[in-house]
């Protein structure tokens, strides 16, 4: 029998050394505590970066090189849990992505988000910016550049694709783009996403929305179970706080979705760190 999706991991977490963290008590060893706590197998850590080798850095990325990031290694390790070395790169406006080749088995994980659409003139152009049609036309726009790209997608995930960000200004314009988006370009792309074998990131900001929204949100991810896509959970936590908000968030989503554990995306080669 296929049983259901169970919460056993947790591959989106940001530390302190993020800088939109910068909270001394977001320590890898308070992930740590947070899987013994919350009985987890398998958490990452994923703080921002942008390779120093990668030309068009913005300001707010170009301290958060690789020596930025590493420097929480080593990880603290507990049996029983795979405490696991990743990163959150970007794709700018030109679909630059922030991790060149020569890096790529530097992480057990790499998270690409696609939906950072609040950094004008860095990941969106002051244009496109003022358009919500532009804004759904760049969600199919940015997830097919990395999914055109050659990267080891056995250990990439494509982070929260149903992300307020598309366009932070109003709750009313957000759910507009998501509806704006083609149900046939969301199939052409997840039955891509799907072949590649890169995961789907179930994030529990995207995840935290009322009833009445709950088709809007959903519709890409129920397309992409259709597509044969699988998927990972992803508190993207930067801050201790939030890791007790995040189970009933999972357990609501996987139920709405009526996720499988063969529905789960599993890091593969990974290396502990």
């Amino acid at each position: 029998m296929n049983k259901r999706f169970v919460f056993d991991h947790d591959l989106h977490i940001h530390s302190q050394i993020s800088s939109c963290s910068s909270d001394p008590e977001q320590t890898p060893a308070r992930i740590l505590q947070y899987a013994k706590e919350v009985g987890l197998s398998t958490v990452c850590l994923t703080d921002h970066y942008w390779d120093s080798a990668v030309p068009g850095v913005s300001n707010w990325y170009k301290p958060q090189n690789f020596d930025h990031i590493a420097a929480s290694r080593p990880l603290p390790q507990e049996d029983g849990i795979r405490f696991l070395f990743g990163c959150e790169t970007d794709l700018d406006q030109n679909l630059t992505l922030g991790i060149p080749e020569s890096r790529f088995d530097d992480f057990d994980f790499i998270v690409i988000p696609t939906t950072h659409l609040h950094m004008n003139s860095f990941t969106i152009s002051k244009e496109d910016a003022s358009s919500l049609d532009a804004r759904a036309r760049l969600w199919t726009t940015r997830l097919e550049a990395v999914l055109n790209m050659a990267l080891p997608f056995h250990k990439v995930g494509i982070a929260h694709l149903a992300c307020g960000l598309l366009t932070p200004d109003s709750r009313e314009n957000y759910l507009a783009v998501l509806e704006k988006i083609p149900s046939s370009e969301m199939e052409r792309l997840f039955q891509k996403a799907a072949v590649l074998g890169v995961g789907i990131e179930l994030n529990s900001t995207d995840m935290d929305f009322s009833d009445g929204e709950t088709d809007a949100v959903l519709r890409m991810f129920r397309i992409a179970k259709a597509a044969g896509c699988k998927f990972y959970t992803a508190s993207d936590a930067h801050h201790p706080d939030y890791f007790r908000k995040v189970k009933p968030i999972f357990e609501r989503a996987i139920d709405l979705l009526d996720l499988k554990e063969s529905d789960k995306f599993y890091i593969k080669n990974t290396k502990t760190t």
